[in-house]
């Protein structure tokens, strides 16, 4: 089986600010930013084909989640969070985040998640209490 990423294929892989993952080294730790230790959406989205290929479905669906939340600015990130913990938000309002995500951010696996999680919190009585 090809992955999409092989042994000898290393050098294809990328930090956010583009830097190969081979010039990221305990030599280079002056020369690094902050950027350079941010994992690139294109190598989650590989290890998702990876962790698919080898049989991790979950795996491979947290992956391609959390590629695309690489966009996301991490303020939003730690809101949306907040947003899912169990009586922190209205049915209403986590379909309005799927929403947003989607339109906003094109981050359609986690919309998908979302609109999900709100419906077993709506079954399981773990939506805000009003009132």
């Amino acid at each position: 089986m090809k992955y999409p990423f092989g042994q000898h294929e290393t050098d294809k892989l990328k930090a956010a600010s583009e830097r190969p993952f081979e010039q990221i080294t305990l030599d280079q730790l002056n020369d690094l930013s902050a950027a350079d230790m941010v994992i690139h959406a294109e190598t989650l989205r590989a290890q998702a084909q990876i962790a698919r290929a080898a049989g991790y479905p979950q795996l491979a669906s947290n992956l391609l989640r959390a590629a695309e939340l690489t966009v996301v600015p991490n303020e939003e990130v730690l809101k949306i969070y907040d947003t899912l913990r169990p009586e922190r938000a209205s049915l209403e309002e986590l379909l309005q985040l799927a929403d947003y995500l989607e339109a906003q951010y094109q981050a359609v696996e986690n919309a998908r998640f979302i609109r999900e999680a709100a419906d077993v919190y709506r079954k399981r009585g773990l939506l805000r209490r009003e009132g």
